[in-house]
């Protein structure tokens, strides 16, 4: 009976050696089909979960960013036009004056040179 039970440890030992190699095995099969999957992927340009997540996250927050800053522009549009109409109503409504004048500036007459002998004709 002791030559049975001894008989017995030594084919556990040797299963359980085959069943630690085959785990090793397997491991190393996932790293190689991992591996060549991602060349693959790579290949295709196609992106990962996590990177198609990521961006998506940085999306949305620039979307919300946006709103916030359209929401923001509308409040100080509204805000200007408060104050134009303001200003509008409290400054008297008379015609600007042209200082430029007769110096040739923009909205004044051109200036003479001493070269204008033109003599318009009729």
């Amino acid at each position: 009976m002791r030559e049975r039970s001894r008989i017995f440890d030594d084919v556990a030992g040797v299963a359980g050696g085959a069943f630690s190699a085959l785990a090793g095995i397997g491991e190393e099969l996932s790293a190689i089909v991992r591996a060549r999957v991602d060349e693959a992927l790579d290949a295709l340009s196609v992106v990962r979960r996590e990177e198609f997540e990521a961006v998506a996250e940085l999306a949305a927050n620039a979307r919300d960013a946006q709103e916030a800053a359209e929401a923001r522009i509308a409040t100080l549009e509204s805000r200007l036009a408060v104050l134009e109409a303001k200003h509008a109503t409290a400054a008297p409504s008379a015609e600007p004056h042209d200082h430029h004048a007769g110096e040739g500036a923009p909205g004044g007459p051109p200036p003479r040179g001493e070269g204008d002998d033109a003599v318009p004709t009729a």
